[in-house]
C-alpha cells in the first residue's frame, strides 16, 4: 500500500467539518483502533485493580496495579518513544498491540500469582510509549491543514469519553468477573492492531539506517529539538503549565468529597468533581475546534490558557461540590480550547523526523507535572484546608500563565519556523553531526507535509487518560 499526502487544505470559508475528517480513510481506522484500546486499557484498570484487591485484601498492593502503568513513561518514556522513529509507524503500532495483546491474555490466566500479574502488567505498558509516538507521529500524515486540528479535537474528546465508559464498564464486568474484563482488553487490542495494519498505509520509517546512531544520542536529540527551538519550547511551556493546574480537582476529589460534602453523600461528591473535568474538556474541544476558524481559535489560545487556572482561583471560598464541579469544567473547557490548536503549532514547527521522540519528551513531562502537581497539592493539604490549597495553587497559575502568554513568540516567528520544519531545516544542533542526527528533507521522505499545508493547530499529546487526565501531545 502506498503512502500518499492527501490535499486535505482548509477551504477559506470556515473551518474543517466532521465529515471531512471522517471521509479519510486512514483516519477512521486509527480513530476506531484508538477508542477500542482506549475501552479496552480502561476496562483493564479497572478489573486489575480489584483482581489485585480481592487476592491480597492489600490497598496499596491495588493501587500499585493502578499506579504501574504510568512506570513507562517516567523511566523511559522518551528512549522507547524513539524506536518508533526507527521502525515504520504501522509496524510499530500493530506489533505493539499483538505484544499486548498476549500478555493480557497471560494475567487473565486463573490463580495468577500476585507479584506476576504486576510484571506482566508493566510489561504490557512498555509498549505503550512506542506506539502512542507512532501515532502521534503518523496522524499529521493522515490529516493535513485544519482537518487536523479538528481531528485531534475528537481524539481528546473520545479519549475523555472512553475514560468515562471504560472505567464504569470495567467495574461493572470485574464485580462479576475480572478475568472477563482482561479478555475484553485482550479482544480490543487484536481489533486495533487488524484495523491498523488494514486501513493504514505502509510509510517507510522517518529515520533511515544511516541517520541512526546511539538510541540514547537520538533521544536526547528529542529533548534538544524541543526545547532548542524557541516556538517548540513555548508551546511546551504553555502545556506543561496547563497540566500542573488542570488536574488538581480530580487528583483532590476523594478527600474534597469527603471534607467538603456540603450535604451531598461523599462518594457522590467525589463522583461529581472528578465527571466534571472530562465533561468540560469534551465540550471545550468539540465546541471550540467547530465553532471557530484556525485564525479565531488561534487568537483564543493564550486567553483560554489563563481562563484555566483562572477558573478554579474561586475555590478560595469553600463552594460546595456542584459549583466545585462547573469550576472545574470551566477549566477543562479551557483546556480543551487551547491544546488542539497548542499541538497543531508543535506539530508544524517539528521536522517530520523527529516527531515520536518530540512526542516522547512532551508525553513524559505531561506525566511527571500532573503526578507532582497531584503530589504536591496532596502534601499541602495535610495541613492546610483544601479549598485555599487549590485556590492559591490555581492563582500561581494564572501568574505563570500570563508570563507564558506575554511571551509568547510573534506571528512571523511561528510562521518562520513552520517553515523551516517544512524544508527539513530544523534539528537539534549540539551532538548532532551531518549523516548522523540531522533530518532534513530528503531523508524524511513520505513523512514530510507539503509545503503548501498550513495550519493553526498540531498535536501535543498522547493517549488521554494516560494518568487519568488530559493529554498534551500526539
Amino acid at each position: 500500500m502506498e503512502a500518499t499526502v492527501p490535499d486535505e487544505r482548509p477551504s477559506p470559508e470556515g473551518p474543517a467539518t466532521f465529515r471531512e475528517v471522517f471521509a479519510n480513510r486512514e483516519y477512521r481506522a486509527v480513530f476506531t483502533a484508538s477508542a477500542l484500546s482506549w475501552i479496552g486499557d480502561y476496562i483493564a484498570k479497572a478489573a486489575v485493580t480489584l483482581l489485585v484487591y480481592e487476592e491480597t485484601r492489600s490497598v496499596a498492593l491495588s493501587a500499585a496495579a493502578f499506579a504501574v502503568s504510568y512506570l513507562p513513561w517516567l523511566i523511559g518514556g522518551p528512549l522507547l518513544a524513539t524506536l518508533a522513529e526507527r521502525h515504520r509507524y504501522r509496524q510499530v503500532m500493530v506489533v505493539c498491540d499483538l505484544v499486548r495483546m498476549v500478555l493480557m491474555v497471560g494475567i487473565a490466566i486463573p490463580d495468577m500469582p500476585v507479584e506476576l500479574i504486576l510484571a506482566l502488567l508493566f510489561a504490557t505498558t512498555l509498549a505503550n510509549p512506542p506506539s502512542q509516538a507512532a501515532k502521534s507521529a503518523l496522524i499529521p500524515l493522515i490529516l493535513t491543514g485544519d482537518r487536523l486540528v479538528v481531528g485531534l479535537s475528537i481524539n481528546s474528546s473520545v479519549g475523555q469519553a472512553a475514560q468515562v465508559v471504560g472505567y464504569l464498564a470495567g467495574a461493572a464486568i470485574a464485580a462479576v468477573n475480572p478475568t472477563v474484563a482482561l479478555l475484553v482488553n485482550a479482544a480490543t487490542f487484536a481489533l486495533s492492531a487488524a484495523l491498523v495494519r488494514f486501513g493504514v498505509a505502509d510509510r517507510p520509517p522517518a529515520m533511515t539506517a544511516a541517520h541512526r546512531s546511539h538510541l540514547l544520542r537520538e533521544t536526547a536529540q528529542g529533548f534538544q529539538i524541543v526545547f532548542g527551538t524557541p516556538v517548540l519550547r513555548a508551546i511546551a511551556v504553555l502545556v506543561f503549565t496547563a497540566m500542573l493546574f488542570s488536574v488538581v480537582p480530580e487528583g483532590l476529589a476523594a478527600a474534597w468529597a469527603s471534607e467538603h460534602a456540603g450535604g451531598l453523600d461523599a462518594g457522590a461528591a467525589q463522583a461529581v468533581i472528578m465527571a466534571a473535568s472530562p465533561v468540560g474538556f469534551i465540550v471545550g474541544g468539540l465546541v471550540v475546534s467547530r465553532a471557530f476558524g484556525p485564525d479565531r481559535r488561534l487568537s483564543l489560545m493564550r486567553p483560554l490558557a489563563v481562563l484555566s487556572p483562572l477558573a478554579l482561583v474561586p475555590a478560595l471560598f469553600d463552594p460546595p461540590p456542584l459549583v466545585v464541579a462547573l469550576l472545574a469544567a470551566a477549566c477543562g473547557f479551557a483546556v480543551a480550547g487551547m491544546l488542539p490548536v497548542a499541538n497543531g503549532l508543535f506539530v508544524r514547527a517539528l521536522p517530520a523526523g523527529f516527531r515520536a521522540r518530540a512526542f516522547g519528551v512532551m508525553a513524559t513531562g505531561v506525566q511527571v507535572i500532573q503526578g507532582l502537581a497531584v503530589l504536591v497539592t496532596g502534601l499541602l493539604s495535610e495541613r492546610y484546608p483544601i479549598p485555599i490549597v487549590v485556590g492559591v495553587w490555581s492563582a500561581v497559575g494564572v501568574l505563570l500563565m500570563a508570563l507564558a502568554a506575554l511571551r509568547w513568540p510573534s506571528r512571523p516567528t511561528i510562521d518562520a519556523a513552520i517553515t523551516a520544519a517544512e524544508a527539513g531545516e530544523t534539528a537539534p544542533r549540539a551532538g548532532a553531526s551531518a549523516g548522523r542526527g540531522t533530518v532534513d528533507a530528503k531523508t524524511a521522505g513520505d513523512d514530510r507535509h507539503g509545503p503548501s499545508e498550513r495550519f493553526d493547530g498540531d498535536p501535543v499529546g498522547g493517549r488521554p487518560g494516560e494518568t487519568g487526565q488530559r493529554h498534551a501531545v500526539t
